[in-house]
This record gives structure tokens, sequence and C-alpha cells, in this order.
């Protein structure tokens, strides 16, 4: 069983994922967000309020024996480094600088880091050049999909969309490209790193998806709390029909609308409005249209246009209906103080469940190889000793 660190832990996605595959157990987890550590706490028994940047944090994981860093972190701008910096340098101030000292001072065997899509684009591409450069080159870690230069040592050899996992292709209705970072220590393994690690980022689930498209998923004849009011889905649409004169593609959009073959969602976003607006659903049920809801200044849209609900959220990041099902039950709940709003929040800033699970097992056999071969070397090399 391999041992887990899980910073910006959130509600613990990335955590269950690996957990799911019975080859890891969590040893230690750090978030600050006072919402998500009451949910963590709630699923999974642990407090994992710890400030990632404190020298008091750091200093616990160096007394704690574990073997893969976990982590999901904010995409930060560098700073442009002087001749005499390193590479890591130029990225103090951030969180990633954060992550790269405590690999620095605790040497995992592996880690596994997620981002957003944007992560790539971020400043034409040098803040993740930058970041592979001070995994690769400063901290010693072979990662997945970049290859050293021979001949340009300074130079690394990747292509960026490799680095890229959909959730969509993973059994959920859900677009969302996520960045994913993995790599194997090479001061312990030393080249077996090349012959013997995944050789590229999984970018598939096996088997059946989960559900056949997003109507497979939806859970239909909605609460009315969740329909658009009629005058609030009147301004989406200026806002959209003035955004189309101008030759742009803003707007709220209807993910399930009539005539879409095999319909998906858009990625899920923390950010309340947008998050929603442009993951709308068709839902027509007799009884909505001109009903006067308490909070809403008109009636509900005739239309059957309605917000996703939270439990449709956390299906579409395998929290519900897959992460917590035990004996065919699923055990997945929030803490009864946590708002809806918060609920959206916390399944937004998440990762899906399916996708990490996939992840983890291609790491964990990985490790089972890499260290096999370290124990056969140095048996191998005691034997060597004795016989000489």
């Amino acid at each position: 069983m391999y041992r887990t660190v899980d910073l910006f832990a959130g509600i613990g996605g990335i955590r269950r994922g690996f957990e799911l595959t019975n080859q890891f157990e969590t040893v230690l987890a750090a978030e600050i967000d006072k919402y998500a550590c009451e949910t963590y706490k709630h699923l999974y028994g642990d407090d994992p309020f710890n400030d990632v940047t404190s020298e008091e944090f750091k200093e616990k994981v160096t007394r704690i024996d574990y073997d893969v860093l976990l982590g999901g972190f904010p995409c930060q701008a560098f700073s442009i480094a002087g001749k005499k910096e390193g590479f890591m340098d130029k990225t103090r101030g951030t969180l990633f600088f954060d992550i790269a000292d405590i690999l620095k001072r605790t040497r995992p065997k592996a880690f596994l880091l997620e981002n957003v899509e944007g992560l790539l684009r971020h400043k034409k591409g040098d803040t993740f050049e930058t970041i592979l450069k001070v995994l690769v080159q400063e901290l010693n870690y072979t990662v997945i999909g970049v290859r050293e230069n021979s001949l340009v040592p300074e130079e690394l050899e990747y292509n960026s969309k490799d680095f890229l996992v959909n959730s969509k292709d993973f059994g959920l209705p859900q677009n969302r490209p996520r960045v994913y970072i993995i790599g194997f220590d090479k001061n312990r393994y030393g080249s077996l790193t090349t012959d013997l690690a995944m050789k590229e980022l999984p970018k598939k689930r096996p088997g059946e998806p989960m559900y056949k498209d997003l109507n497979d998923l939806l859970e239909f004849n909605a609460n009315q709390e969740y329909y658009l009011a009629s005058g609030y889905l009147q301004t989406l649409k200026d806002h959209k029909n003035r955004h189309r004169g101008k030759g742009n593609g803003y707007g709220y959009i209807v993910v399930n609308e009539k005539g879409i073959k095999n319909p998906i969602s858009n990625a899920l976003l923390a950010t309340g409005g947008s998050g929603k607006e442009r993951n709308l659903v068709y839902d027509p049920q007799d009884g909505i249209g001109g009903t006067v809801v308490k909070g809403k200044q008109t009636p509900l849209n005739d239309e059957g246009i309605r917000m996703m609900t939270p439990r449709e959220w956390g299906k579409l990041q395998g929290f519900i209906n897959y992460g917590f099902v035990k004996d065919g039950v699923d055990q997945f709940s929030f803490p009864s103080k946590i708002s809806k709003a918060q609920q959206y929040k916390q399944f937004g800033n998440s990762v899906t469940i399916p996708v990490i699970e996939v992840m983890a097992k291609e790491i964990g056999n990985t490790l089972d190889k890499l260290e096999a071969a370290i124990q056969t070397k140095t048996s191998n090399d005691i034997k060597t000793e004795v016989m000489s």
C-alpha cells in the first residue's frame, strides 16, 4: 500500500480516485477553504485544515513517511528570473513553488499534479515550460511525456497536448480537459524510470461509459427552484444576441437542446453564474411555466429551461453514483450546513474521480515495477559483493 499526501485537497476528489484502486492510503491532507474542509472531514473523517505555504506544514510533511505527492494548484504568473536564478526561483511566491519545495525536501517516489487547460497557454507556454524544467532539471524527476535533449541538455522535448486528459473519455458526459503532470523520482530509480515507467498518460477509461449521454445522467422533472425566471432568461438571451452581433460566441448554452445527438455538458466551473449558465438544460414539465416562486423577480419561464442541480454536477464529477458506492448503496452526502451555492462551488472546483482512478492505477502499477526492479538490483548487488 502506497501512502499519499493530498495538497490543495478540496473535497478530496484526487484522494478518492487513488483510494478506489486499493493501492493507496492518504496520510496527510492540506486545504484552507473552511467549507471544503467541512465536507472533506464529513466524507473521510480527517480534518485537512493545513496551509501548504506555511513552514509549519512543510515541516510536518518532512516528518511523514509517504510515497506519492498529489495536488491540483492554481495557475499563477511567475517572475522574470535574473541571470543567476534557477527556474525554481522564478516560481517564488506562487503555490507551485511550495509544491516544488515540498518535493525537494521530501523526495516522494512519485507525484501527480492537476491544473486547468489554460496552464498550457499561460504566458505563451512559458509558465508550463518553467514548471517542467523545475521538475525535470532541478528536482531530477522523470516526467511522463517529457524527453531530455541529449544534444542540448537545457532543452526539453514534449508536446503540450500529451498532458491533456478529458473527462468525456472516461465514461462521463462532461467536456472537461485538464492538465496532468506525473513524475517518478530519478534519484531513487535512475534509468529504470525510462525503461519501466508508463510511457504516456492514459487518455481513456476502459469499458462501457457510465452514461449513454447527458440525458441519461440528468434527473428530469426537477424541483421548480432550479428553473430560470422568465425575466432572467430574457436577459441571458439579450446578452447572447449582443455578443453574437459582435461576432462573439459568448452566452448561455442549453447543453441538451432538442436536436443535439448524444449531448454532453461543458466543463463545470467553481464560479457561480458562468458555470451554470453554460450548462443549462431542457427539462419541460407541466405546471412550471408562469409559476411565481419566492426569491425570483419574475414568473418561471415556459420553455422548460433550468440549471442543473448539485446532484447532477456530483454525478458529472463521479462523486455521486460512483466514487462512494459501497455494497450497491451510494454513501456520498454533504454536511447539512453546506449551502447549495457551496455544493456547486465544491463540485466545480474538484476533479473527475474516474479520471483520477485510471491515473492512479497506472501510477501504482509503475511503482510496483520500479520497486520490484530496485529490490532485484539490490539482491544482485549483495550476491556480487559476497562472491567477490
